[in-house]
């Protein structure tokens, strides 16, 4: 019988291949495994698949189908195999619009998101299944931050400047955007928490970043005059205290750092040029730190 000499023979299937069986039972499994290359007859699936049918129904998803799998190795993929998983990489920093269009680019997620509020999202890689909603992975990126925050917030530190979580995730923001390097960070978030304490202006060149771009980007730029001038809330060269509400959004070891910050008595720092930065605390060994880094461009 054709059913019998097909099920374990090798299929036509040239190389291993990602293949989308839609909603439809097996007519329509056929139909789709027929146009991609893994089954020669369609009947024969259909017939092969009814003989089996105590095993388990078929299932609808993207499953992977090894080169040459035979009827019965097809049918047991869609019947036990895990589908297909995508991912998504958000990474720390970016502003809400630059994360939506991170979801909207996402490959084979359906629908269209917004640009979520700065600091609403938590960076991290996300996993999807083919046909997912984009609007229920950036839900799922909310949910996560929700939790991350609300898990460290309840060991944070004593004593901090600030006195709510989302305090703490606006000058998280702040933090992300001021370093590469993540052994700095907790460096980075003991100055400006030594600043609010004493009533510094935090002058944070993110913000001004921030501000002069109407929340676009908070970092891969430079500042000028005009910036700084900016009357914007979020200026912290204006404005003392921290800005209205995050400017990026932040990764759990920026969160971390600012609920748990080095101590020290720094009260500034300027970057080396060479990805790091140094730290002081009185304000001319700042200046003799720009000029011994930054003086050989001025």
């Amino acid at each position: 019988m054709a059913v019998e000499q097909s099920y374990n023979a090798p299929g036509p299937l040239r190389q291993s291949e990602a293949i989308v069986v839609p909603e439809g039972g097996s007519s329509t499994a056929a139909e789709a495994l027929a146009q991609d290359g893994a089954i020669r007859h369609k009947l024969i699936f259909r017939i092969a698949a009814y003989l089996t049918h105590r095993a388990g129904p078929l299932h609808a998803g993207e499953f992977l189908f090894p080169a040459r799998a035979s009827l019965g190795e097809i049918l047991n993929i869609l019947r036990h195999a895990a589908p297909v998983q995508h991912q998504v990489t958000i990474p720390e920093g970016l502003t809400g619009a630059q994360i939506a269009k991170i979801l909207n680019d996402a490959p084979v997620a359906t629908g269209h998101v917004e640009a979520p509020v700065d600091g609403a999202v938590l960076p991290q890689t996300y996993n999807y299944l083919w046909g997912t909603p984009r609007k229920a992975i950036l839900s799922r990126a909310e949910a996560a931050m929700q939790t991350d925050l609300s898990t460290a917030w309840a060991k944070r530190a004593p004593n901090l400047p600030f006195t709510t979580p989302e305090q703490a995730v606006i000058l998280a923001s702040i933090v992300q955007q001021e370093t590469p390097l993540p052994a700095e960070l907790p460096k980075v978030a003991g100055v400006y928490e030594n600043r609010l304490r004493q009533g510094m202006k935090l002058q944070a060149d993110p913000t001004v970043i921030y501000a002069a771009s109407n929340g676009a980007q908070s970092g891969g730029k430079s500042i000028t005059r005009a910036d700084l001038d900016n009357p914007s809330p979020y200026n912290t060269y204006m404005y003392a205290g921290l800005p209205p509400g995050p400017i990026c959004a932040p990764g759990s070891a920026a969160i971390e750092a600012v609920l748990h910050p080095e101590t020290s008595d720094n009260l500034y720092f300027v970057a080396t040029g060479r990805g790091g930065h140094v730290f002081s605390h009185f304000f001319k060994d700042q200046l003799h730190n720009i000029q011994l880094f930054w003086g050989r461009h001025s």
